[in-house]
C-alpha cells in the first residue's frame, strides 16, 4: 500500500512512535503519542540538507517504511525510517544531512552520555529518549542555558541511528541491523494482514482492506503506565486515547481472530470501572477521564462477541462482564434519573452524539436511545444471567426491562414517533430531526410491527443519502454537510441500524445500507466521519472504529447474509 502519512500515520502495533505529516505547513514530525491527545506530540521535525543547502524532499511511504528522497534526485534514497522494535525507531541516512529539529519546551535537555549516544529527557510528557549513532557520522547542536538548551539541531549523515524510548533507565543492547528490523516488521504486518483481509483479495474492496488493515495494526501500543496489557487507541493521528464504545467496535473485529486481544480492550474499562459503577470515558497510558459516562453498548457486543468466538462463553470471562455489567446499570438506576422518569444525559458527549440537534435546548435529556441502551442490556444480562445458574437474577433483569420499556413509550413516544425531554421540568423537546431518536431499533425485537415499520420508512424518507444515514435529517435546518453529529455519517451508529435492521425483519434495508458503507471506504476512507453526500472523509482521517466496523460488515457481505 502507499501509505499518505498525511491521513494515516507511519507506525507499528506496539509502539507509541508515529511519523506524520501536516497537512497546511507539509512539515514531517517524528511524534509520540504517549498521554493521549492532550499532551504534545510532536518530538522533531525533519529537513534534509545538502552541502549546507535546505533541500525540498518528497515521501514514499508503506506499512513497513517511510522512505525520504531529495526532488532533486527523486531516484535516489536519502533516508529511510522503520520501527522495528515497539520502542525503537530507527533511520538510515544516505549520502546527505537528515537535520532533526526538536519541538522542546522549557526544562527539556539533551546531554552526551558517552561517545554516539545522547540522551533526551521529554518534561511534558516524562519521557526520555536514547539517541544511537551505529554506523553513521553526526553533529549535535545544543546550546545550555541555566535549566535547558536554547534548541537541539541534530545532523545524522551516512549510516543507522536509533531513537529508543523508556521511562526511566535505558539498558544497553544489541541492535538489528537495519535490513534485519524491516525484514522483521515485514513479517509481523504480513501476519497481521493475511489475518484481517479474511481471504478478501478479490474483492473489489481490497484498498479498503488494507487501509482498515493497517489502520488498526498500526494504531496498537504496548502495556505502559495505566494500561496493563495492548490497547487498540482510536487513532495515531490526533485522538490518541481509547474511548468508551470505539473500544467496543474494535473488539467485535478483533474477536474471531485475536480474542486475548479483543477481551483486552474491554478488560481496560473493566479494570478502571469507577466505584459508583461508571465506565471511564476514556483511557490512556497516563490518565483516566470520567467527564462523560456513554450508554451501554458493552453487553451488547460482548452478546455478538459470544456468536463470534467460543472464547468469549468462557465462564470466567462471561462472569466478569456480567458482574461489571450489572455496576454500569446500577451506576444509571442510582445516579442518572429523577423519580417516576427515565436515565438522562448530562451532555451530549454523555451520548457520543456530541452536538446533536437533540441536546440544542438544554440539559439534562430523557433520551429514547439511552433507555433502549438499557432495556437492551437488561435483556441481554437475562441471558446472561440464565446461562451462568442466576435464574432470580435474570427474572429481574425481565422485570427491569419491561418497566423501563413501558415507561418509554409513556414519556417519549407519540403519534409521530420518539422524541426527547429536557430540564428539571422535563418539558418535551420539539426537535424531533436526530437520526438518535430512531436508535430505538436496537430494541425492535420488542417494538410493535407498526412501529418499526414507521422507523424504517421514516429512515429511508429522511436519513438515507447515497453513502447511507445523515445522523441529520437532510431536510432539516440544522444539518451540515460537516457538522459532525449534524448530518456525517458515522460508522458505528452505522453499525448499530444495519445489525438491528437486519435482525428485526429488514434485511434488504440492511444489506444496502451495508453496502453503501463500504463503497463510502472506497472514496473517503477510513475517517472519523463522513460527507453523506459526497463521501469526504472528514476530521480524523485514520479512525480505528471506522476501520474495525467495515471489517466486520465486508465479512458479512461476503457471506452473502
Amino acid at each position: 500500500m502507499n501509505l499518505d502519512i498525511k491521513e494515516i500515520p507511519f507506525s507499528r502495533f506496539g509502539s507509541y512512535f508515529c511519523v506524520s505529516q501536516e497537512k497546511d505547513s507539509q512539515s514531517v514530525y517524528i511524534r509520540d503519542v504517549h498521554g493521549g491527545d492532550d499532551a504534545p506530540s510532536k518530538l522533531f521535525q525533519l529537513d534534509f540538507v545538502k552541502d549546507g543547502v535546505e533541500k525540498e524532499y518528497g515521501i514514499r511511504a508503506s506499512e513497513v517504511s517511510v522512505i525520504f528522497f531529495l526532488k532533486e534526485q527523486p531516484e535516489q534514497i536519502a533516508a529511510e525510517i522503520i520501527i522495528s522494535e515497539e520502542d525503537e525507531l530507527h533511520i538510515d541516512v544516505r549520502d546527505v544531512e537528515l537535520r532533526l529539529r526538536a519541538t522542546k519546551v522549557k526544562y527539556d535537555s539533551i546531554m552526551e552520555i558517552e561517545d554516539g549516544m545522547y540522551e533526551y529527557h521529554i518534561y511534558p510528557k516524562e519521557l526520555k529518549l536514547m539517541i544511537i549513532n551505529l554506523t553513521g557520522e553526526w553533529s549535535v547542536e545544543a546550546p545550555w542555558n541555566i535549566i535547558g538548551n536554547d534548541f537541539i539541531d541534530m545532523r545524522l549523515k551516512n549510516g543507522h541511528f536509533v531513537l529508543e524510548s523508556y521511562r526511566t533507565v535505558y539498558e544497553k543492547k544489541e541492535y538489528l541491523t537495519f535490513s534485519q528490523g524491516k525484514a522483521q516488521v515485514e513479517r509481523l504486518y504480513e501476519e497481521w494482514f493475511n489475518t484481517m483481509k479474511r481471504g478478501y483479495t478479490q474483492s473489489n474492496y481490497l484498498p479498503s482492506v488494507e487501509r482498515a488493515s493497517y489502520i488498526t495494526w498500526s494504531s496498537v501500543v504496548h502495556p505502559d503506565g495505566l494500561l496493563k496489557d495492548y490497547a487498540m487507541y482510536m487513532s495515531k493521528l490526533w485522538m490518541y486515547n481509547i474511548w468508551s464504545w470505539d473500544n467496543c467496535f474494535n473488539a467485535l473485529n478483533l474477536g474471531e481472530k485475536y480474542p486475548e486481544l479483543a477481551y483486552a480492550q474491554l478488560k481496560i474499562f473493566m479494570d478502571n470501572q469507577d466505584a459508583s459503577g461508571a465506565y471511564p470515558d476514556f483511557v490512556n497510558d497516563k490518565f483516566i477521564s470520567y467527564n462523560c459516562i456513554k450508554p451501554p453498548v458493552f453487553a451488547y457486543i460482548y452478546e455478538q462477541l459470544m456468536e463470534r468466538n467460543d472464547y468469549f462463553k468462557d465462564e470466567q470471562r462471561l462472569r466478569a462482564v456480567y458482574e461489571s455489567t450489572k455496576k454500569v446499570m446500577n451506576y444509571f438506576e442510582s445516579y442518572r434519573i429523577y423519580p417516576g422518569r427515565l436515565p438522562h444525559y448530562k451532555h451530549g458527549n454523555d451520548s457520543g452524539w456530541d452536538n446533536a440537534s437533540l441536546f440544542h435546548e438544554g440539559m439534562v435529556v430523557e433520551a429514547p436511545d439511552l433507555a433502549s441502551f438499557l432495556i437492551r442490556t437488561y435483556d441481554i444480562l437475562s441471558s446472561f444471567a440464565n446461562r451462568l445458574g442466576e435464574n432470580e437474577e435474570s427474572e429481574g433483569f425481565v422485570s427491569k426491562a419491561d418497566a423501563l420499556f413501558t415507561l418509554l413509550l409513556e414519556r417519549l413516544y407519540d403519534d409521530v414517533g420518539f422524541y426527547g425531554r429536557v430540564g428539571k421540568n422535563a418539558e418535551k423537546i420539539t426537535v424531533r430531526s436526530s437520526l438518535i431518536l430512531r436508535l430505538p431499533v436496537i430494541i425492535g425485537y420488542r417494538l410493535d410491527k407498526s412501529m418499526m415499520d414507521r422507523l424504517v420508512a421514516d429512515l429511508e424518507a429522511n436519513f438515507e443519502t447515497r453513502y447511507g444515514l445523515a445522523t441529520e435529517s437532510i431536510y432539516s435546518s440544522y444539518y451540515k454537510e460537516d457538522g459532525y453529529w449534524l448530518g456525517p455519517i458515522w460508522a458505528p451508529v452505522t453499525y448499530l441500524f444495519i445489525d438491528s435492521l437486519k435482525r428485526y425483519g429488514y434485511e434488504e434495508t440492511g444489506n444496502r445500507l451495508r453496502d453503501k458503507f463500504l463503497d463510502l471506504t472506497l472514496v473517503g476512507g477510513m475517517a472519523e466521519n463522513f460527507d453523506p453526500h459526497t463521501g469526504t472523509g472528514l476530521v480524523d482521517t485514520s479512525f480505528t472504529w471506522t476501520s474495525s466496523v467495515f471489517l466486520v460488515l465486508l465479512e458479512d457481505n461476503l457471506r452473502g447474509d
